[in-house]
Formats: C-alpha cells, structure tokens, sequence
C-alpha cells in the first residue's frame, strides 16, 4: 500500500511540473521577436513604466536640448519614463554605442536625429528585431532603419524660401555662401539640393553660390569656417546657415569684424540666440520652427507606434496631444508626419520669441 501510495504521488508531482514548465515556456515565447524588424512587439518589461528614448546628435547643442525637452513633456504628459541622449561628438559610432545600450535596458521606444542616414542601419534594425519601435526626426535614417520620420517642415520650402531671402538682401546678385552642419546631415543635404534647385531659375542668373562649407554643428568650427569663407570670397555678400549653431557663429563673426550690411545672413536659428544680430540688423530676418514642438510631436508618434494606434504606413493618424490630430504621409521609399511650415523671425517679432526658445 505504501509503495502504491509512493508511486502515485511521484506520479502527481511529475505532472505538476511539467504543466509549470510548459506554461512557462509558452509566456516566454509569446515574448520573442519577430524576424520582421517592423513587425515586433513591445519590448518593456511587464507591468513596469514604460521606457520611451530619445538620441540628439550631440550634447551643447540648444536647439537639440529644446527637442529633448519636448519629447520629455509628451512621455511624462503620456505617463512614461523618458530616457535623454546625446553623444560629446556627431558621430555615427557614438550613437551605435546608445542604440546598443537602449537594447539591453529593453526601451520601448526610440526617436533618433541621426548622424548619418546609413551607417546606422545595422544597430537599428537589431533594435527593432527587439521589439524597440524606431522612428527618426529633424536628421532622417534610411526608411529601412525606422517605421517613420517626423519632419520639421516641407524640405523644398524651406530650401526654396532660404534662397529666396538671401536674394532679396543681397539685391538679387553677387556671390553667396552656405555654412552647414555635417557634410553626413540629411536634412541639411535635403535643404541645400532645393537651394541648388531653386538657383537654376534664370532669374537667379546673376547669384553665385561659391562653397558649401560645414562647421559639423560645434561652435568653434562654425566660426573657424565663416573667417574661412569671408578670407576666400573677399565679394562674398551673404551666407545661408541651414543650422542653429552655424548661424549664431556666423552672427558673432560678421558682427566682430563690422561687416553689417556689406555680408548679409540668413538661415535657420533660435530666436534666444539670434535676437541680437536680428535687432543690430547683422541677420535681417531668418527662419525656424518650434523646436519643442518637434520633439514633442515626436514623442505621441512613437506611443502611437507602440500602441498599435499607427504602424507607419501612409494615410495612418493619430492625435499629438497639444498639437492635434496628424497623419503619415509618403515621403520617398517611407513615410513622414509633418509638422508644418517654417516661420519667419525679423525685427518685427524677436522681442516676443526670443524669451520663449
């Protein structure tokens, strides 16, 4: 009877375990990647806050802080934990370096202002095949490497539009220069092709646009290559800087060697930091988009994306808190969410923006 009673509860413990081991097994795998990078599933923890990150270019960077700082108050405004990184140096490898630590800390949610379109693939391909729901803003990646990219404004009005201003102050001829970020900046290659495009309209017959210069967004640089053209092109009557830093650098460079009016400059700044050359009349007016609001459109698109609410797909829509109802649009081999045109700042308005970014 004993080793009846033996048998039988050896019996019952077998079956026990097996049932917890399959059912173990089946939470687990319901857990697991799919082998479509876009098609994965979320990758926080249970139960836990989820995770939403943010890569800017790299640290010192104003505008990239306002960004920040709008993608934050959409997570935190959503309930989520929001994770802010920059690398020291705009280099592709420093933001693999980040792409890989967000995989092991199981983020939910990545929006990245990528350093190079390409050389970012590998890292974010894994990160999706994570379940991590990837999307870039402000400096696009290849479509292969997020579901969708938030875009400040229309790339050919604001390439159109910066041309035609510089036009306007320099009296519709001479030579003209631009100063960019990265020679590696989509969004900056995007701009200066519709410049060049616009340039070929015969009224345009008389502007030279002498160099393309790069400052790679850093200040010092910045400055290094506006002393640099002002030095090669001694006719040189304006300068188009499609960047925050390069625009405030070249300010400080025309205004210390007293060239008001004789070098005209335009482009896309901070009020906070161009208010100065706009009001001494160094800059006559430039353009901008608010730059939170970049980053917090950004922010309701990737929990839009991790809801399930949009996958990226043309015609998708979802509600941007503060910012209302927007929708995915094609843009080349992906797709993009706009959020609108850029705005002009001249004498007539600094006073009033230059105290709220």
């Amino acid at each position: 009877m004993k080793k009846f009673l033996g048998i039988c509860l050896t019996a019952i413990m077998l079956m026990v375990l097996v049932s917890a081991c399959g059912s173990n097994s089946a939470n687990s795998g319901g857990n697991q990647a799919s082998g479509d990078p876009k098609a994965s599933s979320g990758s926080g923890d249970a139960g836990g806050k989820k995770k939403f990150a943010i890569i800017f270019k790299n640290t010192g960077n104003p505008y990239g802080e306002k960004e920040m700082e709008g993608y934050k108050k959409a997570i935190e405004e959503l309930g989520y934990e929001a994770i802010l990184k920059a690398p020291d140096q705009p280099t592709a490898e420093a933001q693999i370096t980040m792409i890989e630590e967000l995989i092991s800390q199981k983020a939910d949610a990545l929006a990245i202002v990528g350093n190079d379109p390409d050389a970012l693939q590998p890292a974010l391909e894994k990160a999706m095949n994570a379940g991590i729901k990837v999307l870039s803003l402000d400096s696009a990646v290849n479509a292969q490497s997020r579901l969708v990219h938030v875009n400040q404004a229309d790339p050919e009005r604001i390439g159109r539009t910066l041309i035609q201003g510089v036009v306007e102050m320099i009296g519709g001829s001479g030579e003209i220069a631009i100063l960019s970020a990265t020679s590696q900046a989509t969004n900056q290659n995007v701009w200066i092709e519709w410049m060049k495009k616009e340039l070929e309209d015969p009224k345009y017959k008389d502007v030279k646009l002498v160099k393309v210069a790069y400052g790679d967004d850093l200040r010092d640089k910045s400055v290094s290559e506006t002393e640099a053209l002002l030095k090669s092109y001694p006719n040189l009557k304006g300068i188009i800087a499609p960047t925050t830093v390069g625009i405030a650098a070249a300010g400080k460079v025309l205004t210390d060697k007293g060239l008001k009016g004789k070098v005209q400059l335009t482009g896309l700044g901070l009020p906070s930091e161009m208010a100065e050359y706009i009001e001494s009349g160094v800059c006559p007016w430039m353009y901008l988009w608010n730059p939170l609001d970049v980053g917090y459109l950004s922010g309701y698109a990737a929990d839009a994306l991790v809801k399930g609410t949009i996958t990226g797909k043309a015609g998708d829509k979802f509600t941007a808190g503060a910012l209302g109802e927007k929708e995915v649009i094609p843009d080349g081999d992906g797709t993009q969410i706009m959020l609108g045109d850029p705005f002009k700042f001249d004498a007539s308005n600094i006073a009033e923006w230059k105290a709220v970014y």
